[in-house]
Parts: structure tokens; sequence; C-alpha cells
């Protein structure tokens, strides 16, 4: 007898339902969110395991690893997919989210999601840190600039480099405010260190992975972006098209059609946000970046002093359609031209003829 292994995880306990390949629940359990105990649980069961399915989220790589490792076939659900199917039970439990899980597996109704090597989720890692220390100093400098605000004391367009000599100046006299701003100073001094460190690893993670140096052989991709579109697609092969990135990356534009009625809506926003944002940066980098190169009596726009066809494709586009439309169209071909780049182990052409860019 076949048996669908359906996984509903959370940080201490799974829920574990399974389903014969009849339909009929055999035996649901609860189980410690360990690999071995889920492997130990799931191979003690009578029956041959057709596939084991758990929703995406924080720990599933980790699960489905240790999984894989103990021989058995399990998936990765697509985790919007599961949570649109599952919002039709009226009753929500981790024991009802495992059946509905093993349910879908069954079926066959859910869309299998690529688990990442361990060396992406390390750059992920990396990148999230960076993030996450990057924002910290940001809100900081805000938080510093609001409390001063409040007595009328303008900080002003200002340097990074200076801005820490510019909240002393204005605070300077004020006891109140020198207790205030100083500890906040310091918590600045030392997220600003610890970013500097960061940027350094991340250009040096860049320059030693051939992929990424691919990758910023383009116009507008640094090392953040290069490293962040690395990590996320992880395997080119994943793709049979490098057209099915956009898709992937949520840049197409959204479709609700239903009888009579046909709207086209913004952008989808599935997959990858990090991807998506970065993308998006590169791309408007790449749109208003300053320069010109003429050749042969064509005006290129350049970025870094090369010509790029690529960027007189969005400012074509911009005019015909918009400069967010460009951007986003940008951002979409980004995504397609690297993967391309990627699979045929090739650098960036500038030598493409702007009438072959449209």
């Amino acid at each position: 007898m076949k048996l669908f292994v359906g996984l509903d995880v959370s940080l201490e306990k799974t829920a574990i339902c399974v389903i014969s390949e009849h339909g009929k629940i055999v035996k649901e359990a609860q189980v410690a969110s360990e690999p071995e105990a889920l492997s130990c649980w799931i191979c003690d069961q009578d029956g041959a395991i057709a596939a084991v399915g758990l929703e995406a989220g924080p720990l599933s790589q980790w699960l489905h690893r240790g999984l894989s490792d103990a021989g058995l076939p399990v998936v990765l659900m697509k985790t919007r997919q599961v949570k649109g199917a599952l919002k039709a039970m009226p009753i929500k439990t981790d024991r009802r989210d495992a059946e509905g899980i093993a349910r879908l597996l069954h079926l066959g109704w859910f869309r299998p999601v690529h688990c990442k090597s361990v060396s992406a989720q390390e750059v992920r890692a990396v990148l999230s840190a960076r993030k996450a220390v990057q924002q910290g100093f940001i809100t900081l400098e805000m938080s510093l600039r609001g409390l001063l605000r409040n007595f009328g004391l303008k900080v002003g367009t200002i340097s990074r480099g200076r801005f820490e000599q510019r909240i002393r100046e204005l605070a300077a006299g004020n006891p109140m405010l020198e207790a205030a701003t100083e500890p906040m100073l310091r918590a600045r001094s030392a997220l600003r260190r610890e970013l500097a460190g960061l940027e350094r690893n991340v250009r040096q993670l860049s320059q030693e992975d051939p992929v990424c140096r691919r990758l910023m052989s383009m116009p507008g991709i640094g090392a953040v972006v290069a490293l962040t579109y690395r990590s996320a697609v992880d395997d080119p092969a994943r793709f049979t098209s490098s057209k099915k990135v956009g898709p992937w990356v949520g840049l197409m534009p959204s479709r609700n059609q239903s009888g009579e009625r046909d709207v086209l809506g913004g952008i989808t926003k599935a997959g990858d946000v990090n991807l998506r944002r970065a993308l998006c940066q590169a791309a408007t980098v790449m749109m208003y970046e300053e320069g010109q190169k003429t050749v042969r009596g064509t005006v290129f726009p350049t970025i870094g002093g090369r010509a790029s066809w690529l960027r007189t494709w969005a400012a074509k586009l911009a005019r015909r359609r918009g400069a967010k439309r460009a951007m986003v169209g940008l951002a979409r071909r980004i995504a397609v031209i690297l993967h391309r780049m990627w699979k045929d182990d090739s650098d960036f052409r500038f030598d493409i003829p702007v009438l072959h860019a449209g």
C-alpha cells in the first residue's frame, strides 16, 4: 500500500498525517521537529512511502536535507499554493494542516520548490546579516534626526563621515540631549564598523566566485546583486528556459480573468523578495547612470564608460510606457540575461545592435 505523508512543521513539534493511496487517513501523530525523529517515525510505517511533503519555510530546507539523506522521497511544496488550498478549511489546526498537505500530495495538486544547497544558504545568511546591520544603522540615523528635530535642531544634508560631528555640534550645551545622543552615536559607530566588515566580506565572496565575476560583467550589477542572484537561483538547470526566471521572481504582470472581465494588474510579487528588490535596484542604476557614447553615428547610453544597448532598450520603453514600467521590464530582462550568461558561461555582450534589443 502506497502512503502519502504530510508534515506541518513548527518550531518544537511537527504534526504528521499519513494517507493511503485511496485517500483514507491511516495514522496521525506529533513528533519533534528533528530530521532523525521524523525519519525514524516515517520509516516505521507499514507500507511503501510514495512521497513526504512539507511546506517551504524556515526549517524546511534543513528538514528536507535530513529526510533526503535518510532515503525518503521528500518534496518541498510552494508556500503560496499550500496556503491558498488550506484556506478552504473552516477550522485551522496543525492536525488539519498536516491532513491538507497530505491530501495535496496525494492528488498531485502542488508545485515543488527547489531546496537550496548549503553554500547558497550560507551566502544568503551573510547577505541577510548585512541587510539587518544596514537597516539598524539607518534606523539609528533617522532616530537621531527625529530626536533633535523636536527641539528645532536640523541636521540637514550631510555626509556619513561628518554625521557624528554634526550631531555633537547640535547637542552641545544641553546635558539632556548629550546624554540621549551619545549612546546612540556609539551604537551607530559600532554598526558602521560591522557594516564595513560585512561589505568587505561580500566583495571578497563575489570576487572569489567565478559565476559572480561573470554576472558582474553586466553594467549595473555589483557584488550584492550578483551574490543575491547566485544564491537565489542556486542551480541554473532548474529552469528549462531563461524566460521562466522573470515569472519565478515575480516580475510578470498579474491577470484576473472571469467571463467578460479581463484585468491586467501589477506584478505578481511571487518568489524571492530580496532578489526582486536587488534586480529593481540594478535596473534603476542602469537607467539613470549618466553618460553616452557615439558609435558609427549612433548614440548609445553608457555605464562605466562602455556602451549599453540594454539601457537604450529601457529608454525606448520608458518613452512609450513610462519610467516605472520600464524599470520593471528592465529588471525582468536583466534576470533573464543573467541566467543565460550563467548557463552559457559567457560575459555580457556590449556589441548587440540596438535594433535587436527591443
